[in-house]
């Protein structure tokens, strides 16, 4: 008798990395069958962020675009999730998140009265502008899933004062937490060239930069770049990564920016593993970024983080990051504070990482199967550790 399968719905790097350890976890215990489903939103981006768990999509949506627009990646993505589903129905859905594919994948099981688990939710910023459209995405998620699965108390929370039902909800940590431990404990070797060669042989402390979100193009992310200059001239002894943006823009605009700076590389996006083995030998992290932000407690690193608001506030509440905006000398003067003084680094992350144990992905499996009525619910994370 075959186990039933339960789709789990991916289309960008962050969703495939989150998804990964979930499909191993469910493989692990034997309950369900486990289907990686690539949404096609970032084809390219899924493989490479499987790639770095040995797995593979099982099924891939073709979508066709000519727009560009959200409007026609939501349509895409509905009506061939509906097509493929009336040939191979799942037991269950699990999202993640809150992009394009997690509420297309959200509704496309709904109105086929399928439970959609929400993995990750909760996160809440309080404004539908910040980040857009992502705060809305989750939202809407959140009204049709049969199972909340949030990566902290706090997510829980805001959950419940939403008025979910508390048996629906269940805190299990991040499963980021899993992912990047579980990568970055591989060891592998860099895979991007120009990374692998800033750190041969280097003895500089590492400050990684990224700056990928929408919010942060155009003049934030100008005077992000300042304060890049004036840290690498400042100290001599720190190595800047920046993997860029994809967009030719972007690209451009950072390049202009840093050119002709020693000591600071600028690439194309790194995959996973790289980025993992980054955060590990990271003295201290700039970034936009939440998943980072969820990531690099756990390695020791601290964050400053280039936004004007953070849904992830358990990090600044339990002291691992601190928000900085995109002001050129709020960045520079965190950032120095933390560059002159060892002590007051390591400080911010003594307490380990507020978003995960590194079992969020073994809680989510038996959780899934619980509500299939398969297993018993797991019990809840407690506690948190490096």
């Amino acid at each position: 008798m075959s186990l039933p399968e339960v789709h789990l719905i991916g289309g960008t790097r962050p969703e495939a990395v989150k998804l990964a350890p979930v499909a191993i976890a469910m493989r692990e215990q034997g309950l369900v069958e486990p289907v990686l489903l690539a949404s096609g939103q970032h084809p390219t981006m899924v493989i490479q962020a499987l790639a770095a768990f040995d797995l593979t999509a099982d099924v891939t949506l073709t979508i066709e675009r000519s727009t560009g627009s959200q409007a026609e990646l939501m349509t895409e993505m509905v009506r061939q999730l509906d097509a493929l589903w009336d040939v191979r129905p799942p037991a269950a859905v699990i999202v993640q998140g809150d992009t394009t594919t997690s509420l297309a994948g959200a509704l496309a099981a709904f109105w086929r009265r399928i439970p959609v688990v929400h993995l990750e939710a909760g996160l809440r910023s309080g404004d539908l502008d910040s980040p857009f459209p992502e705060e809305a995405n989750r939202k809407l998620v959140a009204q049709v899933a049969s199972l909340h699965l949030a990566p902290t108390p706090l997510a829980a929370m805001n959950l419940l004062d939403e008025n979910v039902p508390a048996a629906d909800v269940m805190v299990t940590g991040n499963t980021v937490v899993d992912a990047t431990l579980a990568v970055a404990g591989r060891k592998l070797p860099y895979a991007n060239a120009a990374v692998a060669a800033a750190r041969a042989n280097s003895s500089n402390r590492l400050v990684l930069v990224t700056a990928h979100r929408r919010e942060s193009w155009g003049q934030p992310l100008d005077r992000i770049l300042a304060a890049v200059r004036t840290l690498v001239a400042k100290y001599p002894d720190i190595d800047v990564i920046l993997p860029s943006h994809p967009n030719p823009a972007v690209r451009a605009q950072v390049e202009a920016g840093l050119a002709g700076l020693e000591r600071v590389t600028v690439t194309d996006p790194v995959p996973y593993a790289d980025l993992s083995r980054l955060l590990s030998e990271a003295y201290l992290v700039l970034t936009d970024s939440g998943g980072i932000q969820e990531e690099a407690p756990s390695f020791g690193v601290p964050a400053l983080v280039l936004r004007d608001v953070t849904e992830r506030v358990e990090s600044i509440d339990a002291g691992c990051a601190t928000l900085v905006g995109s002001d050129t000398q709020l960045i520079v003067d965190e950032a120095s504070a933390l560059l002159d003084d060892r002590a007051r680094r390591d400080a911010m992350t003594v307490n380990g990482n507020p978003y995960g144990d590194g079992l969020a992905a073994h809680r989510t499996a038996q959780a899934t199967a619980a509500l299939l009525g398969l297993t018993a619910s797991p019990e809840a994370m407690v506690g948190v550790s490096r």
